[in-house]
């Protein structure tokens, strides 16, 4: 796992080297040529329609009739797993190895064991809903189908997506208002992203 550790550290090092370089070319171009990033500016604002890939999540996708005409069979597999998770959680799970595997730093080890500890009693309380649910399910369908009603609403994405949909150009204005400043503090910035990212890589 330290392995894996390793590699995630490494790209989000790679990845803010990448960043502040880009950061520092816009940034001297903004103070030696405005025009130049304004042109850019202008090649680089695209209007994305999302509307199409959004459609598919508006759909109502009916689920319920499987469960409904076999839940003997859901139900019990429900319990049989939230019962196998519930011994696991309660009698087989080691937080201190857990911790020890996917955090591998003994420097931090109680917070490792606390978001391990979290994480273990949300599945736990997981398993326990699970649990109930299928029950309710296996024995007493027509309870089940009542409460789903009771919490079934629909849930519309459009209203969100519209706001996305907007175009705004407040950020431009601001950026080509004040191109000194705006440049000077983004070179500050990608300076310090960029000796940092190098510590780090040289290390």
């Amino acid at each position: 796992m330290e392995f894996f550790w390793e590699i995630g550290l490494l790209t989000i090092e790679i990845l803010t080297l990448v960043f502040g370089i880009l950061g520092m070319t816009l940034s001297l171009m903004l103070l030696s040529s405005p025009r130049l990033a304004r042109s850019l500016s202008n090649i680089l604002n695209r209007s994305i329609s999302v509307d199409k890939g959004i459609e598919y999540l508006d759909k109502e996708i009916e689920i319920s009739d499987f469960f409904y005409s076999h839940h003997i069979a859901v139900g019990l597999a429900l319990v049989a797993g939230s019962i196998f998770s519930l011994f696991f959680f309660f009698f087989s799970f080691d937080v201190s190895k857990f911790a020890d595997i996917f955090f591998g730093s003994q420097s931090n080890i109680f917070s490792a064991e606390l978001i391990v500890s979290a994480i273990a009693w949300i599945g736990k309380i997981g398993c326990l809903a699970g649990l109930v649910i299928g029950l309710v399910l296996g024995f007493k369908p027509e309870l089940m189908k009542r409460i789903e009603n009771h919490m079934n609403t629909w849930f519309s994405t459009k209203p969100m997506i519209d706001k996305l949909d907007k175009s705004s150009h407040d950020v431009d204005t601001f950026l080509f208002r004040y191109p000194v400043a705006v440049g000077l503090t983004g070179a500050v910035i990608s300076f310090f992203l960029i000796s940092l990212s190098i510590i780090n890589l040289l290390k």
